[in-house]
């Protein structure tokens, strides 16, 4: 017995936080940022494994909502220059108040759109017609045709051919990292060794992207209060330890 699982499509990255925040009834000026974040990720792969390309803007917030997440885990607050601390969600909020301020118009602007495209066009009937049936008139073309308009269409074609060729092309890659993998992750490597320097971690995965996803299941575990933090001479690297293991010492 086989089944389909079909997953809405929704318009914009912004059109799907929406979504969100409408479906679980969230105060949008005090995102959870964290469930949000989850939400929009859980969807994107969901997308992936359906074989649906995902869009380059879901990326880019996807990549913002993992921004705020993590100066939201960090311990030191941002402060303007009036001392009162910055809320990383400031921004994003603000897009989406502007987004759902467009989107509360776009059905009226459909109707509108709709009743213009209903009415015709205020002159001459008779000339219109007469016009439509000589663009469309082969053997009427074909009489002023010469090489010169030949040549300017050749070059015409070559000249959008060459602006597609050239035309800049992106390729997202998915990597095969998550911050509950990457916790899951650290927590077994504790489990097999009770201290575990960031260097260690570093050297196992030493791309850029598995060090940023790998600082972030740290702070994630230092907030859930599952592991301790000791900071080495100089502060150029650091250990981590499960606190359980610290508590029993």
């Amino acid at each position: 017995m086989s089944f389909e699982i079909k997953l809405p499509l929704f318009e914009g990255p912004f059109d799907l936080l929406l979504f969100f925040i409408e479906r679980d009834e969230l105060d949008i000026h005090d995102i959870p940022i964290s469930r949000i974040t989850d939400d929009f990720l859980d969807y994107l792969q969901r997308l992936e494994e359906m074989n649906i390309e995902v869009a380059s803007e879901f990326i880019l917030v996807a990549a913002t909502l993992m921004r705020i997440k993590s100066k939201m885990l960090l311990p030191r607050p941002q402060l303007d220059e009036e001392g009162n601390e910055i809320d990383p969600r400031e921004e994003l909020v603000k897009h989406l108040l502007e987004y759902k301020k467009y989107k509360s118009v776009l059905a009226q602007l459909q109707e509108m759109e709709e009743a213009q495209i209903d009415r015709e066009k205020r002159g001459n009937i008779t000339k219109e017609i007469k016009l439509l049936a000589e663009s469309v008139n082969v053997e009427s073309e074909l009489q002023d045709v010469d090489l010169y308009k030949l040549l300017r269409v050749f070059q015409r074609v070559m000249e959008r051919y060459e602006i597609e060729k050239n035309k800049p092309r992106h390729e997202v890659v998915q990597y095969p990292y998550t911050i509950a993998g990457q916790r899951n992750f650290l927590i077994e490597e504790l489990s097999a060794k009770p201290r575990l320097s960031f260097t260690e971690i570093i050297e196992q995965e030493p791309s850029k992207i598995a060090v940023i996803f790998n600082f972030l299941a740290i702070l994630e575990l230092l907030q859930l209060r599952l592991i301790t933090m000791h900071l080495g001479m100089g502060f150029n690297n650091f250990w981590i330890e499960k606190l359980e293991e610290v508590s029993a010492e």
